[in-house]
């Protein structure tokens, strides 16, 4: 029989009121779309002060387990259905369908798509896309391009596109729309056929600007994916760095075994 813990080793009070209450929605005691007790109620349960109830609250919120509501008090998260892409995005298939693929899997989930060009500019590129392109770092080499991504008006992605500006100077490339097909149909009028693809995939915190532009909650994590495009000549020549919201967000990849 396992002893009784001492106060000394005992967890702290918020979180024990903060595991009762996951175990709560773990079980579906508290479902989906519930509303948690209040403060005060809580700290009246659990005879603590309503800042130890207050903190145990902060931690489900961390957890991605709740959302406050101004004025309304704090809920139970509803699952949200992941938005997964893999390497099939690229596919002349999806292409031919005429969406994105942004707004493909958008419309797979019956959410309405919107994609906002927040930026285009000829910029030095971040040491990490330079070496990709292999570009200078030093100088104007890239056109950047700053795309959001919404799902029915909520943010789900951010996209940073890099193109050597040698390039994409004077051509569509530069403008917000770049005609049929995208950005790959114009590049591809430039000779450059996507043939392979490589993925790098980190998950990390978000920096403040991330935070803010995907509305994340406390403690959310991002999907980062620096995705590097290369031609039938084994050219670089485009980099997009995908920054992901975890919490709706997933990636799958079918690769053949060499």
């Amino acid at each position: 029989m396992t002893p009784p813990q001492s106060r000394e080793t005992q967890p702290p009070a918020s979180r024990i009121i903060a595991q009762a209450l996951r175990s709560a929605i773990e079980s579906g005691e508290l479902r989906a779309g519930a509303k948690l007790p209040s403060e005060r109620a809580l700290a009246e349960q659990y005879g603590t002060a309503r800042n130890t109830a207050r903190e145990a609250v902060r931690l489900l919120s961390e957890q991605g387990l709740v959302r406050a509501e101004q004025g309304r008090g704090v809920f139970v998260r509803e699952p949200q259905r992941l938005f997964r892409f893999g390497s099939d995005r690229y596919s002349l298939k999806n292409r031919e369908s005429g969406l994105t693929p942004f707004r493909l899997e958008a419309k797979k989930q019956g959410k309405t798509a919107r994609i906002d060009v927040v930026s285009i500019a000829n910029e030095e590129p971040p040491d990490d896309v330079a070496e990709r392109l292999g570009v200078p770092a030093d100088t104007t080499s890239v056109v950047h391009r700053e795309n959001h991504y919404y799902a029915d008006e909520e943010p789900v992605q951010i996209v940073s596109t890099y193109l050597k500006w040698s390039e994409a100077e004077g051509t569509l490339l530069t403008q917000p729309k770049s005609g049929p097909n995208g950005i790959y149909g114009r590049l591809e009028d430039l000779g450059h056929v996507m043939t392979t693809i490589r993925d790098e995939i980190t998950a990390r915190m978000p920096s403040p600007h991330e935070a803010t532009v995907l509305r994340l909650p406390p403690g959310v994590p991002v999907l980062e994916v620096l995705h590097t495009s290369f031609d039938q000549v084994g050219e670089a020549f485009e980099v997009s760095r995908y920054v992901h919201r975890a919490d709706v967000t997933g990636l799958k990849y079918d690769l053949p075994v060499q």
